[in-house]
């Protein structure tokens, strides 16, 4: 039976306002799809990974960037919070534009940012100790707390930490958030083993370097990979640091005093070098499943954003 005129007009005569799902706050949609709330309308949608797969080279790439990062901070330190901050800031903003604008994995854009973390995050977590005055045991419980709070939010976002998940632009997001507290954590207790423990920089490099197996070791006896992975990569900082640190800094603080400039300009040089190969050969590329046999040292991935539980596994250490 056909309804009634006042049915469909209501009482007042006007048409009745539709019965459906409410219509989506602002920002809402854009959560909804991966895209980040409010600015993500701005930014290109990924179309595929936007890391890069891991196999040797990005092992190290990686440190020899935080070692970079570290001394290229240092030097920046000799211009004052002003000059040199500004000079981090910078490049921090830069490297941020250049790598949310991308819609693939692209070497240069991807390491120039994270060059770029090395050194902000660097002068960040030293301005807390040497200006604030947070000692070295402070700031690194401070900037665990931030990394643990970042992989917490993450992962109640996203069910998963999987770097092969890294395919929309909030996923990227927490991958960067995560990468910046780990560098600031990393220069922390790196300065803490080495000055607060006064281990001396030598050592503690030495330390570091065999408490990056352990995570390694322990992925090969059953640890999961992402974890693995995410402990490596915390340790590549205070590692890179530390060696960093003996190079360049004077005798008298257990270095070999080459300067902070020279030591930065190796290090960027050396980067320069291997993300100039890696943009060139494209080794480390995340490939579909089915696409091709996997890039040398790493593993056919899917790029496609997996379901929660679901995670490709991602290799610590080759």
């Amino acid at each position: 039976m056909a309804r009634s005129w006042a049915a469909t007009r209501g009482a007042t005569g006007r048409p009745a306002p539709r019965r459906g799902r409410p219509r989506p706050a602002p920002g809402h949609a854009a959560a909804s799809d991966g895209r980040l709330p409010w600015i993500g309308r701005f930014l290109p949608v990924p179309l595929a990974a936007k890391v890069p797969e891991v196999i040797v080279t990005f092992w190290v790439a990686k440190i020899l960037t935080t070692a970079g990062g570290e001394a290229t901070s240092d030097y920046l330190k000799t211009y004052g919070n002003l000059k040199g901050g500004a000079a981090e800031v910078g490049f921090f903003v830069v490297g941020l534009v250049w790598q949310l604008t991308t819609r693939r994995y692209r070497a240069v854009a991807y390491w120039f940012f994270a060059f770029a973390i090395a050194v902000f995050g660097t002068g960040v977590s030293d301005f807390l100790h040497l200006d604030v005055g947070i000692p070295y045991a402070g700031t690194t419980l401070l900037w665990a707390v931030v990394l643990a709070a970042v992989f917490l939010l993450w992962y109640r976002s996203e069910g998963t930490l999987s770097i092969h998940s890294i395919t929309t632009q909030r996923r990227e997001a927490f991958y960067w958030a995560t990468v910046f507290a780990t560098f600031a954590l990393g220069t922390a207790l790196g300065d803490f083993t080495a000055t607060t423990l006064d281990l001396g920089y030598l050592s503690s490099g030495i330390l570091f370097a065999v408490v990056i197996l352990v995570p390694a070791l322990a992925w090969r006896l059953g640890l999961d990979a992402i974890a693995a992975f995410w402990l490596s990569y915390i340790v590549t900082r205070p590692l890179g640091a530390s060696f960093a640190d003996y190079l360049s800094k004077p005798r008298s603080i257990s270095g070999i005093d080459l300067g902070d400039g020279p030591t930065a300009v190796v290090f960027a040089l050396a980067v320069l070098a291997l993300v100039a190969y890696l943009a060139i050969a494209r080794p480390d590329i995340q490939h579909a499943e089915g696409a091709g046999k996997a890039p040398p040292g790493g593993k056919t991935t899917s790029t496609a954003s997996p379901p929660p539980g679901n995670d490709a596994a991602v290799t610590p250490a080759p």
